[in-house]
């Protein structure tokens, strides 16, 4: 789902950039990830959607099946003619909703797993490392897909005070080189 992100990653982890042009490098993908990660969120709005339309949907063939039995209670042929074609569109529509929400599940579960793999790779390439196996995801994680974002952007935070810190600790390690030259 996000290819071009993670060859960008794999790009910026296996080539040798200067400090500056690596810090540029890893600010653009922090941006890109937060954008995956929102990108995550309307993935997750969509299953949502698409199960309560589910819900909507099954509440209405279970009326329209009780509306048939009643007629044929009464023997409404006509009624019950009505309601059985109305309660086979409502199974398809049935059907349909749950073969989407089957793959909106697999499509969210797939880009959760590539994020969390650049979230790794990211790590990696800020400290300057080489890559090492990607994390598995832990019970919690699975359990509140929440608190693992949230972790995330917690990490990205750490990793932006840090970077700003070395960026401080370079403009007074210039300015006292500065200093002493004159």
């Amino acid at each position: 789902m996000f290819e071009e992100l993670k060859d960008s990653l794999r790009e910026l982890i296996s080539t040798r950039l200067s400090p500056d042009d690596r810090r540029a490098a890893v600010q653009a993908m922090r941006d890109a990830l937060v954008r995956a990660k929102l990108g995550i969120d309307d993935l997750r709005a969509g299953v949502g959607q698409t199960r309560t339309r589910l819900a909507q949907e099954e509440a209405e063939l279970a009326t329209i099946d009780r509306r048939r039995q009643l007629a044929e209670q009464i023997q409404d042929a006509e009624t019950v003619a009505v309601a059985t074609r109305y309660a086979e569109h409502h199974a398809e529509r049935l059907a349909v909703l749950r073969r989407k929400l089957e793959a909106q599940e697999a499509e969210l579960a797939l880009a959760e797993r590539d994020v969390g793999e650049m979230t790794q790779q990211l790590r990696v390439a800020a400290s300057g490392g080489m890559p090492g196996p990607a994390p598995t995801a832990t019970v919690a994680d699975a359990l509140d897909p929440d608190a693992a974002l949230a972790r995330d952007f917690e990490t990205l935070s750490r990793s932006q005070a840090r970077e700003a810190r070395e960026l401080d600790a370079d403009a007074r390690l210039a300015e006292l080189k500065r200093r002493m030259g004159q």
